[in-house]
């Protein structure tokens, strides 16, 4: 089932399904897809299902390719959902989308990506932009991947082993040290952080201007990692779960150190310390799995003794928070809980443009922030400080809840 902003596609259905201004406002069941879909992946503006056969369907944006069939199609078909071309022989288990990209992992553990990006997303190689159809990311041959997420411009992917690889857009050390020299864009790093810090006056507002100038001129010659590369920072240490915002990283490792990395400006590293690099969350809580949304973080943890047996679990956020996307009141580069979810035992949650969801153990899915386009499935264009639960889906048995930029999906049992 899909509900948001139906404007690229990314909801899968057709015109007479949606409301006004094409979007679903109530959880509304995608009906072109086969009745065996086993997992759900939600890009920025595109959907990825995968059936019990290991095929890909996509559907949505497709101005970059990302659907991996004719980018020269109709947009009226972009709606529909498809088989992706070129994986006939891939049996594939997960799929990961970004804006302008879309990856597929394989049971052998490989990576295969398609769509286009000038910022190196695809990871491909020096200069290569666009994939038409899905490649096989040779330079991770030797690896079995396990995860892989995408931000603006950048990726980091994740091996069964525990190794954290990072490529594409680099500036502001959003995926870390990966063996080559690492520049630093203007616009992304430490001036953007020394904005944050002034009082906008006229002059500062003059400075911001000449950062934003520069930094457009700069991506002429953007810092790009065009190959996956081994992150320096997390060698000897074990990767538990990754996750990419617009423009940051979070990592989490499996003795329970939660990193972040990239742009700072919303607060979503969530610590004090402004160095670039990998360095650790300010977290008081023991993490078990993280999200990112554009320019927040979502965290669920063990909030009583360290990775305790028993200990409750609650989600944490922190960052961004103009449409009440964290859920709770207070310091918003700060991680704290979220209390309108305890009781709950969450065991997913995901983050988009400006809202968030959360799926619990009992299998409700929960929502909070922008309710703009019916993101939020509560039948209204309302925003929610706090999350509320979605009731509509009380009656069905709920497996997946993940969140595009403005769309959601929800995976249900039959």
């Amino acid at each position: 089932m899909s509900f948001g902003d139906g404007a690229q596609g990314a909801l899968g259905l057709p015109d007479s399904e949606m409301g006004p201004g094409g979007d679903a406002y109530e959880p509304t069941r995608v009906s072109g897809l086969p009745s065996d879909i086993t997992s759900i992946s939600a890009g920025h503006y595109h959907s990825l299902a995968i059936d019990s056969h290991g095929g890909l369907w996509a559907w949505g944006r497709n101005q970059e390719g990302q659907l991996g069939r004719d980018p020269l199609a109709s947009r009226d078909s972009w709606n529909e959902p498809k088989r992706v071309e070129g994986l006939d022989h891939v049996n594939v288990c997960a799929a990961f989308a970004s804006g302008v990209t879309s990856a597929a992992i394989g049971d052998d553990g490989s990576l295969w990506v398609w769509g286009k990006s000038k910022r190196g997303q695809l990871g491909l190689g020096k200069g290569i932009t666009e994939a038409v159809i899905p490649r096989r990311v040779d330079t991770l041959a030797g690896e079995k991947i396990v995860k892989v997420s995408f931000g603006w411009g950048h990726a980091l992917a994740q091996t069964i082993d525990g190794k954290l690889l990072g490529w594409g857009y680099s500036a502001d050390g959003r995926i870390g040290k990966v063996g080559e020299p690492l520049e630093v864009s203007l616009l992304d790093s430490n001036a953007s952080t020394s904005m944050d810090n002034q009082q906008f006056s006229p002059s500062a507002l003059d400075v911001a201007e000449q950062v934003v100038l520069q930094g457009m001129e700069r991506e002429k010659d953007m810092p790009i990692i065009w190959e996956p590369q081994l992150v320096e920072e997390l060698q000897g240490l074990e990767v538990k779960d990754i996750a990419c915002g617009l423009d940051h990283s979070l990592v989490l490792c499996s003795n329970g150190t939660l990193l972040s990395s990239g742009s700072n400006v919303y607060g979503q590293l969530g610590r004090v310390k402004q160095d670039l690099g990998m360095l650790p969350v300010d977290l008081s809580f023991y993490p078990v799995s993280v999200a990112s949304g554009l320019g927040h973080s979502l965290a669920i943890c063990e909030v009583g003794a360290s990775g305790a047996e028993g200990a409750g679990r609650s989600v944490v956020s922190w960052g961004w928070n103009q449409n009440s996307q964290l859920g709770r009141p207070g310091q918003e580069s700060l991680p704290l809980i979220i209390e309108g979810l305890q009781g709950e035992t969450p065991v997913s949650v995901s983050g988009g443009r400006v809202h968030s969801i959360a799926l619990t153990s009992e299998g409700q899915v929960w929502v909070w922030g922008c309710g703009k386009n019916g993101r939020l499935g509560l039948g209204s264009s309302s925003d929610e400080v706090e999350p509320i639960l979605l009731d509509y889906l009380e009656d069905f048995q709920v497996l997946q809840a993940v969140s595009g930029f403005d769309h959601n999906l929800v995976l249900i049992a039959e």
